[in-house]
């Protein structure tokens, strides 16, 4: 069983800090890469699957975040503003849900960018989730074969797609990738306020409700200056 979801969330609420100087000034979901806004990135492909309305959080210079999207219809972006509170990247989420609907959702960082294989990765995970089976699926990047990421992964990954969390000294191959499709309902009972977004992955995988989607094609870590060069020659060199 699939799912074709309409709405997400995309996190753009986080101050950025490892990306200054760029950040002074600008929130990081408007830094460029390739000619355009990791946002924009970020809602394109969110377009191109299918979504009609994203629901964008904002906290750090959150002005420029809301008159850039303001004229954009494909996906219609909502805002949940966050300017008077920190809530994190979990509670960001939970402030959302009531514009998020019963259904699952997308949920994608608005600094995660990859370039798709064959296929939309987004509508690969749509494919692939089974509510039967799973609350939240992640798209899960080979650290391998990944540009600007240098860390031990997050997941080990099974043949059927279920994922084991990394042990402290352990190395794993595979990196979130900063996208994925969410059940609300694991959102039950859910912490007040302030918290990370692990805290549902954790939950999710002890119930052995957590799965993971290989990504098909190449995921960029762009987290610092240094690896905005770094994305935008693997995307000339995609066009190459």
């Amino acid at each position: 069983m699939s799912v074709k979801p309409t709405k997400a969330m995309v996190l753009a609420a986080g101050f950025g800090l490892r990306m200054r100087p760029l950040t002074e000034k600008m929130p990081k979901p408007l830094v460029p890469v390739a000619g355009q806004p990791l946002l924009d990135h970020v809602l394109d492909k969110l377009d191109q699957a299918g979504v009609s309305e994203a629901v964008v959080n904002v906290h750090y210079l959150p002005d420029q975040i809301i008159n850039h999207v303001a004229p954009r219809q494909h996906p219609r972006v909502i805002i949940s503003d966050e300017r008077d509170e920190v809530l994190g990247t979990g509670g960001g989420v939970v402030k959302a849900l009531p514009l998020l609907g019963d259904a699952p959702f997308f949920h994608v960082n608005s600094d995660t960018l990859w370039i798709d294989g064959v296929r939309s990765n987004l509508a690969r995970l749509a494919e692939n989730f089974d509510p039967a089976r799973m609350d939240i699926l992640l798209l899960m990047a080979p650290t391998a074969t990944s540009i600007g990421y240098s860390g031990r992964g997050d997941y080990g990954m099974m043949a059927d797609g279920a994922l084991r969390k990394r042990r402290e000294n352990q190395v794993v191959p595979f990196v979130y990738a900063g996208a994925a499709i969410m059940s609300p309902s694991i959102f039950a009972g859910a912490p007040k306020g302030e918290f990370s977004l692990t805290k549902m992955f954790d939950r999710a995988n002890e119930q052995e409700r957590l799965f993971g989607l290989r990504l098909d094609g190449v995921w960029m870590h762009v987290g610092t200056p240094d690896a905005v060069h770094a994305a935008e020659e693997a995307f000339l060199e995609s066009v190459a």
